[in-house]
C-alpha cells in the first residue's frame, strides 16, 4: 500500500491567451486614437483697416500675379516649381536665419500658389509670414 501522495507537477501558466489579449488591446488603441496636428506655421494676418506697417529691411516680399507667377523681391522666377521657389527664398534671405516673408497675392491667384509659398517657407524654417492687403476705405464697407 502506497500512502505517499502522487508527485505534483509544477503549476504552469499559459501565456498565449494573455499575449493575444494584450495584442488585441494594442491594435484597438492604435486604431481608435486620434492624433492632433499642431500648426507648423505661425501666420500674422493684418487687418485691412489697420495702418500700413513699415517694411523691415530684412523682409522678403513674395508676389503672385493672377496667372500664378512668382516674384521674389520684384524679380520674376523662371518657373513655379517648389525647388526654384526655395532657392529664391534662400538667396533673398542671405545671412538672415528667419526673415519675415510678406505674401502679396492677386485676388484671382490660385490657392495652390499661396500654399506652395507657405510650404517652401516652412521647409526652410521661415515661420514669420504676413499677408499684404489693401486698405479698404470706410465708405466701401
Amino acid at each position: 500500500m502506497n500512502l505517499r501522495p502522487a508527485p505534483k507537477e509544477p503549476a504552469d501558466i499559459n501565456l498565449t491567451p494573455l499575449i493575444d489579449v494584450v495584442f488585441l488591446l494594442l491594435i484597438f488603441f492604435m486604431v481608435s486614437t486620434t492624433f492632433s496636428r499642431d500648426s507648423e506655421l505661425s501666420i500674422e494676418l493684418p487687418a485691412a483697416a489697420a495702418e500700413a506697417q513699415k517694411r523691415r529691411p530684412d523682409s522678403i516680399e513674395v508676389a503672385i500675379d493672377a496667372q500664378g507667377r512668382f516674384y521674389v523681391n520684384g524679380r520674376q522666377l523662371l518657373n513655379t516649381q517648389s525647388k526654384t521657389l526655395r532657392q529664391a527664398l534662400e538667396t533673398a534671405a542671405g545671412e538672415s536665419e528667419a526673415p519675415p516673408i510678406i505674401i502679396s497675392a492677386d485676388a484671382k491667384t490660385p490657392h495652390q500658389a499661396v500654399v506652395q509659398i507657405m510650404d517652401a517657407a516652412r521647409q526652410l524654417g521661415f515661420v514669420r509670414l504676413t499677408f499684404a492687403t489693401r486698405l479698404v476705405p470706410d465708405s466701401d464697407r
